[in-house]
């Protein structure tokens, strides 16, 4: 009969000790992870005095120590102890290796059909686990549980908060496979759609097929189904439970219960989370009970990150990473193999150009927001029956939202007990609204639980039949909060006590229909004031997806970037030269095409900004054509006095070549005779190439200003172009702050479904002119 109490040798004792001072823990620490209300069996066990087996046991495991290693034996003879290993080797390989052969085989077609497919929102069909199953990473460190200030986690630079992505900050990812190697006890917890349910399927199935954990046998048991049988059950439900499962494999009790003891099984029970509340403490206490006696098996329990569960002894927790970019482009080759529509090689292309779409700088936010497969398959979804991604992203954003609200908890048919019960689904938007704008407006990505607690009681103050009093309100506030996070994972604690809104891009969205939603044209004009501050561009460019019409957003925008004009005089002189310089050239272009593009052409060649045609290109596409003739040759122009005026002496030997190829554009003078004998007679003063370096040098030297001078007041008399504008600093970013602002207003207005044509018109025809030139057209 096995000793109902353990003792460890004395050198149990130094490896005990050298895995306990490497954790850093105190004996205090280490007596909480085991479930103990005092230290005195931690004394114990390291000074070699006897301990529950049970807890000896939970000591090890927690150390990561295999009992078998610290134990006492209890002394006996050499041959006699050697028998002893020897019969329970042969116990193992004659009679609980093949049972377990044998309840594998028996349980395989069970466990293939709960965990072998999967089924997704939308999708007509299911699809086998194995066709679109992406392995999982793990964080070991959970998230909210971190100890860090906002300070800590408001240290990204743009690039982090673009990605909106806490890990920047956490501890390495390892695979689940390997979390689950580490520790036989785990819990897995991850946002809504994480992929949670999944990953243990996965386990599932390779466990059934012998690929992971060969020696055991696979269970899977969702909670939720259970709990609603508890009532069925006596003294241990979870065992009983087990037993009518398996007894339909026609395996005994006995049987199931004998491997059980040995530690052959690896049990997978999943949605802890979705429990009902009243039935949520009966299932703590049957998995604690259940636990207590079959201590030996690897045991993973799958939950909400959210979700405050009660602490089971023994066990590590780990939150499952978002998808890295090889993770999407991962799921989503699989995804189009699995439910493209056309043959595939068709479905192989469309996945590429998914994969190529959504990693294009403009898509980032989708990118971001595809990090879970739940997510990830919408955005496929969308993908497949557009070829793009939707042209106005606020209804992707939108069907996300869905998604998250409503239709993932009840696809997975969870009825929760409402915290919140009173809130309509129209008052939990406007409540995320109110909470996203507010905290966007301060700068604030990152904010203290009693600072949104406060913004959520204001909320519910104002609602009808909603209690006044103020301890009432910070109450249900909290429970609010914590509902959010729970059933929908839009606010996530980042850290103890700091919470984030899950993706910047929901931060976004919600900001903007604040201002959409609010109805007073006071806000509107509060956005616009933000249109030089790229921080805003997202929220701005939402804005007017959403808003019903565009005609007061377009007069707001378009009034603050003739202010930016208004202020310099150098700025509105350049914007009076491109009007003038663009109403010379023959082309078919749009009039506020051509004056986007002379606008970076004739910028200084050093500056970013130059030449940059990413604006006249979005106001009419047929410049990526074969260029007009007029602005083909000011192209060529500007091209040949950027190069010279990057010339010194010491390289023109190098660059001459490039020089005299850069004037040799004859056919594109041919209307222009009198130009064309300039530029010869400038061609024919260069040396020749072949000629060596230190002649080359001096040429230059002594020549090279007075020619670079000669060319452009040649092609400034000829075409009205290549003055030197001499901007300062400052005007160089306020011409780079009106492009951008320009570039905004027709992202907005090329998506937005609510621009009349008259307006678009308008709108086109006003672009890139003089301040007080455009009134004319601002009567709508």
């Amino acid at each position: 009969m096995a000793k109902r109490s353990l003792q460890a040798s004395d050198e149990g004792i130094r490896k005990a000790k050298q895995a306990f001072n490497h954790k850093g823990w105190t004996q205090e620490y280490l007596a909480s992870q085991v479930g103990l209300d005092s230290r005195q069996p931690i004394w114990k066990f390291f000074t070699g005095k006897p301990v529950a087996r049970q807890i000896f046991h939970e000591i090890c495991l927690i150390l990561e120590l295999n009992p078998e290693d610290i134990v006492q034996r209890l002394e006996s003879k050499p041959d006699e102890d050697l028998a002893f290993q020897q019969i329970l080797k042969s116990k193992n390989s004659t009679v609980i290796d093949p049972l377990v052969n044998k309840v594998r085989a028996a349980h395989s077609e069970k466990i293939q059909n709960q965990c072998g497919t999967i089924r997704l929102l939308d999708v007509a069909r299911n699809v086998e686990l194995d066709e679109l199953f992406v392995e999982v990473n793990v964080i070991e460190e959970i998230s909210s549980q971190r100890w860090l200030d906002i300070a800590d986690l408001q240290t990204f630079d743009n690039k982090a908060l673009d990605k909106f992505n806490s890990e920047e900050v956490t501890t390495k990812r390892i695979t689940g496979l390997q979390a689950i190697e580490k520790s036989s006890k785990l819990v897995i917890l991850g946002k809504p759609g994480a992929g949670k349910t999944t990953f243990l399927q996965s386990i599932a199935i390779l466990c059934n097929q012998g690929k992971f954990q060969s020696q055991r046998f696979p269970i899977f048991i969702s909670l939720k189904d259970f709990a609603e049988k508890i009532h069925e059950y006596d003294k241990n439900p979870l065992l009983d439970y087990l037993i009518q499962e398996f007894s339909i494999c026609q395996i005994t009790p006995q049987e199931l219960e004998q491997l059980l003891h040995e530690g052959k099984a690896l049990i997978l029970l999943d949605g802890l989370d979705e429990v009902a509340d009243k039935n949520s403490n009966s299932i703590n206490k049957i998995i604690r009970i259940f636990l207590d006696t079959f201590y030996k098996n690897i045991v993973i329990i799958a939950c909400r990150i959210a979700y405050k569960h009660q602490k089971f002894k023994g066990f590590a927790e780990v939150e499952i990473a978002e998808f890295t970019k090889s993770q999407i482009s991962t799921f989503a080759n699989k995804w189009f193999t699995a439910f493209a529509k056309n043959n595939l090689r068709g479905r192989k292309t469309l996945a590429s150009k998914f994969i190529e779409t959504i990693t294009l700088p403009e898509n980032r936010l989708v990118q971001n927001l595809a990090s879970t497969p739940l997510l990830l398959n919408l955005t496929c979804l969308v993908f497949q029956y557009l070829g793009d991604f939707a042209t106005k992203r606020s209804e992707i954003y939108q069907q996300g939202l869905e998604l998250l609200l409503v239709r993932w908890d009840e696809a997975k048919g969870i009825k929760r007990d409402e915290v919140y019960q009173n809130l309509s689904l129209s008052q939990k938007i406007k409540l995320l609204s109110y909470v996203a704008a507010i905290f966007f407006e301060k700068g604030e990505y990152f904010f203290e639980e009693s600072k949104i607690c406060q913004l959520i009681a204001d909320y519910l103050y104002l609602l009808p039949n909603t209690s006044t009093d103020i301890e009432d309100l910070e109450v249900n506030s909290k429970a609010v909060l914590k509902a959010i996070e729970l059933q929908h994972g839009l606010l996530v604690e980042q850290a103890k006590g700091i919470y984030s809104f899950s993706h910047l891009t929901f931060h976004e969205y919600f900001t903007a229909k604040n201002f959409v939603t609010n109805g007073d044209p006071n806000k509107l004009e509060q956005v616009v004031n933000h249109l030089m501050d790229k921080r805003w561009r997202e929220v701005i460019l939402l804005t007017s997806e959403m808003l019903r019409s565009f005609d007061n957003l377009f007069e707001l925008m378009k009034q603050q970037i003739e202010n930016l004009a208004i202020v310099d005089e150098t700025l509105k002189r350049f914007l009076t030269w491109v009007m003038q310089k663009s109403s010379t050239v023959t082309s078919n272009y749009h009039p506020s095409a051509v004056r986007a593009f002379y606008f970076t052409l004739v910028l200084p060649p050093h500056y970013s900004l130059s030449g940059n045609q990413t604006l006249a290109i979005s106001l009419d596409n047929h410049l990526t054509g074969k260029l007009a003739l007029d602005l083909a040759l000011d192209l060529a122009l500007i091209h040949t006095i950027a190069i010279s005026l990057a010339l010194n002496p010491e390289i023109f030997c190098k660059r001459i070549s490039a020089l005299q190829l850069a004037l040799d554009i004859d056919y594109l003078l041919q209307e222009h005779s009198s130009l064309y004998e300039s530029l010869q007679r400038l061609k024919n003063e260069l040396p020749s190439s072949q000629q060596n370096r230190e002649i080359l040098k001096a040429w230059w030297k002594s020549n090279g200003q007075s020619w670079t001078t000669q060319l452009k007041e040649a092609i400034a008399a000829h075409r009205q172009i290549g003055y030197d504008w001499q901007f300062s600093e400052e005007q160089l970013q306020l011409i780079q702050q009106y492009w951008e602002a320009n570039r905004l207003l027709v992202y907005c207005f090329s998506n937005a479904s609510n621009v009349t044509p008259n307006i678009r018109e308008m709108i086109e025809e006003t672009l890139i002119l003089p301040p007080n030139t455009t009134e004319k057209y601002l009567v709508i």
